[in-house]
This record gives structure tokens, C-alpha cells and sequence, in this order.
């Protein structure tokens, strides 16, 4: 009864829509006009084509909701344009597995609707909460690459005239218009969280057979190949972790923890630079989706008890998560990105590195002030 309850959830039925809207964006070959917009509006900057790398996924991000469907889906065409500009491949991956970190930060999200689902807190206020992360951690990122490739004097791209930038955004404005519809629809109240995930996906389908004309049916057999199976892993863990979170508040289990951290200190601060430690170690490890779901059904009590608002809480765990997917030895998105573009597992860890430095100094500015994630959640109110 408990492991049903667990997956009984009707914000958790966001979760197969968005991936089922990324991986069609994927097949219908959406992602590439993105990546074309965005060479025409940042390829002339020093860093060219990892500027292009950045802003891409930024864009996407706004569309897929996951680390892995930008690593996966842009991955490919980001890298293999690098290496043919003379990037070397271990940056070209860095970055490019770097930038996916955005994904689960700029609504819509997965991870921030699985964090929603089991510490009962608004997934609009998240996916709000998500939004000004998103653009300081690509800001970060960019300001990083300009400085390297200054260094390495790589090739950049004629500054793109006005003409030839509107005509990019012209085709690649419909797919643009999903992350604005999202946003939009949550913030007014014309639909929930979950309703606009299928809202995005009832957009996606729409831009791939009547707008771009390059969905058929016989992709629509691995698209929902694709979701179904990462949708199911999903579900199963999330009903598992139920009756195990079922089992911990009935031996009271976030209490003990409470009164552990309390007994050390009361200090916000201090708690939440212990838990993005304890994260950090557990993420180079274990799957996100299981470090939520086993993680925060114990320390939001905590983090609350402190007087840290969940939907800060939520978004800084989020955050950190990432940071843990990029991280050797089991960084899953290195193992994407080393696939997808074919570079040994070795370079890129090597590569990556360097990228640790703006990341954690975003999740450091978010740690300290909440009012970073919490400025567009309050405009809710």
C-alpha cells in the first residue's frame, strides 16, 4: 500500500511528459536550430563556439528539464562543431558537460518535480526558484571561457549582422517560445506545473509535424521507447524509497538527525555547507534521482527546523547534485558526453576540473543569499 501511495502523485505525472517532450525535441532535430540561433548571437565573442556551447544549452535546458537529454541531445553537434574550429577535445567535452548543469535548474525540471513530489512543496515556486541559477551559472561558465580562450587565442566567428541574427531566431523562435510558455502559464495560474509539462509536449509534437515538418511515425516508436523506460526507472525508485521513507519517520529517523545537526549547530549557513559536503561525496557515487528521493525526505525537516525556506533548500541541493554528475569517477554526465563524442573518459575527467571553480562559487553565492532563488518564488505571493 505505501510503495503505491509513493508513485499515487499527480505532480509526479510531469515527470514521463517532459522527458517524453525532450526526447522528441531531440529527434525532430530542434536542438540544432537552437545551437545555429545561438552561433549567430555569441560565435564572435573570444571562446566562439563554447559561448555557442553555453547559451545553447541554456535554451534547451528551458525545453528537455534534464542533465543528461542536453548532454545527450546537443552533445553531439556542440562537440563535433568545436573539434572542427580546432578546440581540443577535452575542453569541447568539458564544457559541454558542464553546461548540462543547467538543465535541471531552468524550469521545467525533473529533479526540482521529484524534490517537489516528496517534500510537498510548490514546483511552481521551484521551477521560479530555478531561474536566476540558471542564468548566473551560465554567466559564470562564459566569463570562464572567455578568459581560457583568450589564453589559447581560439577561433571565433564573423560578428553575425542584424539580418542573418533575425533570420536564425525567426526559425528557431517556436522552439524558443516553450521555456516563455512555461514560465508564463505557471506564473499567471492558467496551468500547474503538471499540466504544463503536457503542455510542452502537445507543443513539441505540434513543432515537429505542422512547423519544421520533421517528425514522422517511425520515430515515435523510440521516443516513446526512450521515455517509457526512464520514466519506469523513475516511478520504481520513487515507490521503493516510499516505504523506506515510510519506515524512517515512523522510527523517527529525521528527528534524531535534527537533534544530531542541532547539537552542533543552529547556524543555517553552517548546515548547509555540511549537507552540499555530504552531497558532493554522495553524488560522485549514487544516481541524483536516488540522492533525492533518500536524502531529502531526511534533511528538509532539518533545513526547515533552521528556518531555510524548502524551495531555497530545494533548488541548492538541486545545484549541488549536479556539480556531483560531473565529478569522477561515476559522473554520469562525463560517461554522456565521453559517448556522444566519442573523447576517452580519462581527458575529460582531466578537462573538467578547471569548470569546478565558477560552479561552486554560484552554489556558494546561493548558499549565502537566499534571495538569489527566492526573488521570483516571493513575486508568486
Amino acid at each position: 500500500q505505501r510503495i503505491v501511495a509513493g508513485v499515487d502523485s499527480y505532480t509526479l505525472l510531469a515527470v514521463p511528459f517532459f522527458i517524453f517532450s525532450g526526447n522528441l525535441m531531440n529527434a525532430t532535430g530542434i536542438t540544432d536550430r537552437i545551437f545555429k540561433f545561438a552561433k549567430k548571437m555569441v560565435g564572435h565573442i573570444p571562446g566562439g563556439l563554447g559561448h555557442v556551447n553555453i547559451l545553447a544549452s541554456l535554451l534547451f535546458s528551458g525545453m528537455s528539464g534534464s542533465a543528461h537529454a542536453d548532454a545527450g541531445g546537443l552533445g553531439q553537434i556542440e562537440i563535433q562543431a568545436m573539434r572542427d574550429e580546432g578546440y581540443d577535445d577535452g575542453f569541447s567535452g568539458a564544457i559541454t558537460a558542464a553546461s548540462s548543469v543547467v538543465g535541471p535548474l531552468m524550469p521545467p525540471s525533473i529533479p526540482l518535480v521529484i524534490y517537489g513530489a516528496i517534500a510537498s512543496v510548490s514546483v511552481g515556486k521551484l521551477f521560479m526558484g530555478g531561474v536566476v541559477p540558471a542564468l548566473l551559472v551560465s554567466s559564470a561558465l562564459m566569463l570562464y571561457v572567455y578568459f581560457y580562450s583568450k589564453k589559447r587565442d581560439y577561433k571565433v566567428y564573423p560578428k553575425a549582422n542584424y539580418k542573418e541574427r533575425g533570420k536564425a531566431f525567426i526559425n528557431a523562435l517556436p522552439a524558443l517560445l516553450t521555456p516563455a510558455i512555461i514560465i508564463a502559464g505557471i506564473f499567471s495560474g492558467i496551468f500547474t506545473p503538471t499540466e504544463a509539462a503536457a503542455v510542452t509536449s502537445l507543443y513539441a509534437l505540434v513543432l515537429g509535424i505542422f512547423v519544421y515538418e520533421s517528425f514522422n511515425i517511425r520515430m515515435l516508436r523510440k521516443i516513446l521507447k526512450d521515455t517509457l523506460s526512464n520514466a519506469a526507472v523513475i516511478g520504481f525508485l520513487t515507490a521503493a524509497i516510499s516505504m523506506m521513507g515510510y519506515v524512517l519517520a515512523r522510527e523517527q529517523i529525521p528527528q534524531k538527525i535534527a537533534e544530531f545537526f542541532l547539537t552542533y549547530t543552529s547556524h543555517p549557513i553552517v548546515f548547509l555547507l555540511a549537507v552540499n559536503a555530504l552531497l558532493l561525496v554522495l553524488g560522485t557515487v549514487v544516481e541524483t534521482m536516488a540522492i533525492i528521493l533518500l536524502v531529502v525526505p531526511i534533511l528538509v525537516p532539518v533545513a526547515m527546523q533552521l528556518g531555510i525556506d524548502p524551495v531555497h533548500f530545494g533548488v541548492v541541493v538541486t545545484m549541488n547534485m549536479m556539480i556531483g554528475i560531473l565529478t569522477p569517477p561515476m559522473g554520469v554526465s562525463l560517461f554522456v558526453v565521453a559517448k556522444v563524442g566519442n573523447i576517452p573518459f580519462k581527458t575529460l575527467s582531466r578537462a573538467i576540473i578547471p569548470f569546478f571553480i565558477p560552479l561552486f562559487a554560484v552554489l556558494f553565492l546561493l548558499m549565502i543569499f537566499p534571495d538569489l532563488v527566492m526573488f521570483l518564488p516571493n513575486l508568486m505571493d
